[in-house]
């Protein structure tokens, strides 16, 4: 009979969520006519869903890979999604700046990134203040500290004053925070808040307790320029023909971009983890 405890310990598998694995309604893109499966709701509402072959297929994914959600999300977000798989061993979310250890908070990590964060430059309050003073209500909808980590703006995309966002990044880089935007989102993210850096130490970990071996193959997964360096660190990657690092034209050798866009891209991207990854012994 095969091992799965075994097989498990060979590949470690890091994913973005929103726009990678699950979808709205409106990411859906042109391809909407396949059966989906809601894995999020919000406020007894659906919000967030997968194909119905995707979701299968997590499951099947979850058997012999470390699966490591990967997410900007706040704790309190990612609670709401029910994705196929679960409950996780690790999760990652406020984009690395938590760690979850069965659903748990690990406080050592947190504590850590904070002194991080206060030792790299511009405390969060500062830069929200500083942030406050450039915008305004005629394209700015919504202004939000996530965890106390990091901030974001749901604004107006076609609002946005030109050269905001570059002239606010450069303003960031110098005190050791960036800016990005994804779709209505604009992030505000400290330096020491980084995706990448969360996912090493959670493999760190398995290594550690044996449930991994040092030899394992990581994969990732993301769309948005907050994914970068998690696919580049990545042993092989892939992301979507779609969100802001399509717009940015992003590549990198180790890296596979889907022929879909949309919420099929989701179901490729789970069937190339599958690929990718040595579920085999055979």
């Amino acid at each position: 009979m095969m091992d799965l405890r075994s097989l498990r310990r060979q590949t470690l598998v890091a994913t973005d969520l929103d726009r990678t694995m699950i979808y709205s309604r409106n990411a859906f893109s042109a391809a909407t006519a396949v059966p989906t499966v809601c894995v999020e709701h919000l406020e007894g509402e659906p919000l967030s869903f997968m194909t119905t072959a995707a979701a299968l297929r997590m499951q099947t994914l979850t058997e012999p890979a470390a699966v490591i959600p990967t997410t900007t999300r706040t704790i309190k977000q990612f609670e709401r999604i029910q994705l196929p798989g679960a409950p996780w061993r690790y999760a990652i979310t406020s984009n690395g700046g938590n760690i979850l250890v069965d659903g748990v908070p690990d406080m050592r990590w947190r504590i850590d990134i904070d002194d991080q964060v206060r030792a790299g430059g511009a405390t969060l309050s500062e830069i929200n203040a500083e942030l406050r003073a450039r915008i305004d209500d005629s394209w700015v909808t919504k202004f939000r500290v996530a965890d106390h980590l990091f901030n974001y703006l749901v604004v107006k995309p076609k609002e946005v004053p030109e050269g905001f966002l570059a002239e606010w990044d450069a303003w960031c880089r110098s005190r050791g925070w960036s800016a990005s935007q994804q779709g209505r989102k604009i992030y505000t993210m400290p330096t020491a808040v980084c995706k990448s850096r969360a996912v090493q130490e959670v493999r760190r970990r398995l290594v550690e307790n044996g449930e991994l071996s040092h030899a394992a193959m990581t994969l990732a997964a993301g769309d948005g320029a907050l994914d970068a360096e998690m696919l580049r660190t990545a042993d092989s990657a892939i992301r979507p023909r779609h969100g802001e690092l399509e717009q940015l034209n992003f590549t990198h050798p180790n890296l596979t971009i889907t022929r879909a866009s949309g919420i099929l891209a989701g179901e490729e991207i789970i069937n190339w983890f599958i690929k990718a990854a040595p579920l085999s012994t055979e």
